[in-house]
């Protein structure tokens, strides 16, 4: 299933949707429409798995089964170009947790950029992303010259929780994911730098656009599998597979849960590939007029707009 947030002209309240092809369902209408249990957010269907699930297995079963009937006549389709989407959770109740330095070409390029060599025992770097980061897949991104003139781009698998689990095992790993979506780690590189650690420089708002939609965990048996690519104006600038990560996605769950307990909801940023205008000669930044598409094969593009202040 694809899952995502929207809203539209007629209800401005983001709620959720189901995705089929150029259109999406409304699930509250539709639940309402069809008299089962609604779930207007997406928190609350990774809340309560149990019973939310069945109620999207019925209502795609009804839309597909009857072209004309109860979920079309309810009002609950919209095309997928007439609504606005936002990012699939639009305010995570924590932090979205990220690691860096996570694919080979990248840890090699970052060290090169500082001079040094790169550590035979590297462990992974670990930090988080403030939820008012969160921005649209769609959505404007701010730059305002008197906060940060080095706005980076970084394209990122991001892995959504559905299961809790503390002390979770390698094995065990992919079972508590609920699905998958695509994530740029927009970073302002001097606050980075200015404050010696990732948090701020990392923060801003609107500097996590995620989306367009949640693809479950059924549709993408092996993540480290997938083609991540980003590109500005039209020109790429990153290119790579996941199977390029240092930390599998399996090795990430294990080592975050160690002593840590990972809820539904919980978003995990895997890290970026190589190609991020810090490290290029000369580097290379976001300005005002530039468009970033951010994209994952199997999952989504998204495109932002650089915006001055």
């Amino acid at each position: 299933m694809r899952l995502a947030s929207f809203s539209t002209n007629a209800i401005p309240q983001v709620r959720m949707g189901l995705v089929q092809n150029q259109e999406i369902i409304d699930v509250n209408l539709a639940a309402h429409a069809l008299r089962i249990q609604p779930y207007s957010q997406m928190l609350d269907l990774l809340e309560n798995q149990a019973e939310s699930i069945p109620t999207l297995h019925t209502i795609l079963e009804e839309f597909h089964a009857q072209p004309f009937g109860t979920v079309r006549t309810s009002g609950a389709v919209h095309n997928l170009e007439s609504v606005q989407l936002a990012a699939p959770i639009p305010r995570p109740r924590k932090n979205i947790l990220c690691i860096g330095r996570n694919y080979h070409d990248h840890a090699l390029e970052s060290y090169q950029m500082r001079g040094q060599e790169r550590p035979t025992d590297d462990a992974p770097v670990f930090f988080t992303k403030a939820t008012t980061s969160i921005n649209a897949p769609y959505g404007q991104i701010v730059v305002d010259p008197a906060i940060s003139t080095e706005i980076d781009w970084e394209v990122e698998l991001a892995v959504i929780i559905g299961k809790a689990g503390k002390n979770i095992s390698e094995a065990d790993a992919l079972a508590h994911v609920f699905g998958y979506t695509v994530l740029n780690d927009v970073t302002a590189r001097d606050v980075q730098e200015k404050y010696k650690q990732f948090f701020k420089g990392k923060s801003l708002d609107g500097y996590c656009p995620m989306g367009p939609c949640i693809v479950t965990a059924d549709e993408i048996p092996d993540p480290q599998r997938l083609t991540v690519r980003l590109r500005v104006n039209g020109v790429l600038k990153q290119e790579a597979q996941t199977s390029n990560m240092i930390y599998s996605v399996q090795r990430m769950i294990a080592i975050l849960s160690q002593g840590m307990t990972l809820e539904p909801g919980d978003i995990i940023a895997t890290g970026t590939p190589s190609g991020i205008g810090k490290a290029r000669k000369p580097p290379e930044y976001l300005k005002p007029g530039d468009i970033m598409e951010t994209e994952i094969d199997g999952i989504g593009l998204m495109r932002n707009e650089i915006i001055g202040c």
